[in-house]
């Protein structure tokens, strides 16, 4: 199929689509409705109860990290790129063996529902925890972004409908996730949504690679062949050393602070479940990386750039028109909802984590000093997801025509710099204090934030201006070292005995976990009004 024959139905009403799309509507909110009559309590509806195993936990923290980013954003930036837009999958993936050695175990041992649960283990809780909101909100709304613009394409390729009620339907569907079933549901959503992707994928790249005898060599001359040998050369996409230095610590380690995985590891019964779905999340990842490289290069060859930017100018409808290309307009249809489905378990997963930060961390444990009853912060976290809700749909609407991986980025270098600093000082670092940790929190996002601002990325590309305040457009190479060293110093400036005493505590927790720990117990809190609990269904006042 030529480029001018793949635009053909793209906007128009695709039949197929819409019934893989009602099917599978149909099967999460089945999902939903099952998950619903489970969910009774805060931990149920944060945590799952703890009841979910290290398997079925590593395919949903796959199904929660694979996002429209990895699937949409990254094939069109290698479609529109070459090589360089592989620096997205490479710098993700490198960032799940921190995870997994620094992150998930004491992670687990040490919260509850939120990453703030271990920043605030032994230190004030009421700065701590706003500090804390304050960087999962902003990380939240930007990722938010990148998933409901990828959503709104895809509808309306798949419907014909406009942008603005293509979004307004993902945020629907997504409220009535979240709302009813919480984690449980979330969870389940993101399992079915990583084997349909991986299958959908999988099965797209194995017929792009038919075309060329199943060689990847050939896919990758044929690409040369056409737009040159630079296109397998780094350099086009980020140019400066600087510039690709500083994304790639962003995606490294903002992965070890995006509120929604690092919520994924209450979910698991123990330690060990948490560090076994990291081991089996790094390989589905890893080997969806590789297939999106077949999608970026099959699309740039088979469909030509021009076509895929007269679709959507940031790319992210290359793999969809791919499929098109390859295996015609039912198989579009199978890939789109597949699509669909991604972005739709992402989205829940964000506005449950955005939603633990306003109800568990603001309203529980500031407002209601630990005092808030089971229903109503059961309440208050429902009203929170149907705020986020609203919130993701105002926000897809509002910036239309961004590449979905690029968004991304740019919430990874905001959870690099508020959130990883102040949970791994908090975790590693005696002399960690609570000015220490309020500062380098509210540093790392308002320092994260403005340079983004200042950059090429809104002041050339969104604003029309000629030249930027800020040369770089991701500012992770400034900001998070900037928030370690706010932390360090502000600490050793403003020290905190209470704070140092009880770092043994923290560290033995850390290693053997609150199951051992008898002298502890439940529905007691700690001299510096910690929650930590004995089991994920456990609850604290």
């Amino acid at each position: 199929m030529n480029p001018q024959q793949a635009q053909t139905s793209i906007g128009e009403p695709n039949t197929t689509a819409i019934v893989f799309f009602l099917a599978f509507v149909g099967l999460t909110l089945a999902i939903t409705y099952w998950a619903a009559r489970k969910t009774k309590t805060t931990s149920e509806f944060f945590a799952a109860g703890g009841g979910v195993t290290g398997l079925q936990n590593g395919f949903a923290l796959a199904g929660d990290f694979m996002s429209a980013a990895s699937f949409l954003g990254i094939a069109g930036l290698v479609a529109l790129s070459g090589f360089d837009g592989l620096i997205y999958s490479v710098g993700w993936l490198v960032g799940w063996p921190v995870v997994t050695f620094l992150i998930a175990e004491p992670l687990r041992n040490l919260g509850k529902y939120t990453f703030a649960d271990v920043v605030a283990y032994r230190l004030k809780q009421t700065p701590v925890r706003i500090s804390a909101a304050l960087g999962t909100l902003t990380v939240v709304a930007f990722y938010l972004i990148a998933q409901m613009v990828g959503a709104g394409n895809l509808i309306r390729m798949m419907f014909g409908l406009s942008y603005e009620a293509a979004v307004l339907i993902v945020g629907v569907v997504m409220i009535l996730y979240v709302l009813f079933g919480g984690m449980i549901a979330t969870t389940w959503v993101q399992i079915v949504k990583a084997v349909l992707l991986l299958g959908g994928a999988s099965a797209l790249a194995v017929m792009v690679l038919a075309k060329f005898n199943f060689s990847p060599l050939a896919l990758f001359q044929e690409a040369a062949n056409q737009y040159g040998p630079e296109v397998l050369a780094p350099g086009k996409l980020v140019s400066s050393p600087l510039e690709a230095v500083s994304l790639g610590l962003a995606l490294m380690f903002g992965t070890a602070g995006l509120p929604h995985i690092l919520m994924r590891f209450y979910t698991v019964p123990n330690a060990k479940a948490a560090r076994s779905s990291v081991f089996y999340a790094t390989g589905l990842i890893g080997y969806f990386y590789l297939v999106t490289f077949i999608l970026g290069f099959g699309a740039s060859v088979l469909l030509g750039r021009g076509a895929i930017t007269s679709v959507d100018k940031g790319g992210n409808m290359a793999a969809p028109m791919l499929s098109e290309a390859v295996g015609g307009t039912p198989f579009l249809g199978f890939i789109s909802a597949v699509a669909f489905a991604t972005i739709l378990a992402v989205v829940a997963g964000l506005t449950l984590s955005g939603a633990a930060a306003l109800s568990h961390d603001l309203w529980t444990h500031v407002v209601r000093k630990g005092k808030s009853p089971e229903h109503e912060q059961l309440r208050v976290a429902k009203l929170a997801s149907l705020g986020l809700g609203i919130l993701a749909i105002l926000l897809g609407i509002i910036f239309k025509g961004q590449n979905v991986a690029f968004m991304v980025g740019l919430a990874f270098a905001i959870a690099a710099s508020a959130n990883f600093p102040a949970l791994l000082l908090s975790m590693s670092w005696k002399g960690f204090t609570t000015h220490g940790a309020v500062a380098s929190m509210v540093t790392g996002t308002l320092s994260a934030v403005l340079l983004i601002f200042l950059s090429p990325t809104v002041q050339v590309d969104l604003l029309g201006n000629k030249e930027a305040f800020f040369p770089l457009k991701n500012p992770g190479i400034i900001t998070m070292p900037l928030a370690f060293l706010v932390g360090w110093v502000v600490s050793l400036v403003a020290p905190e005995p209470e704070a140092s005493s009880r770092y043994a505590e923290v560290k033995h927790r850390m290693h053997v976990g609150a199951e051992a720990d008898a002298s502890e117990p439940s529905g007691t809190t700690t001299p510096a009004e910690a929650t930590p609990v004995r089991t994920p269904g456990t609850q604290t006042t």
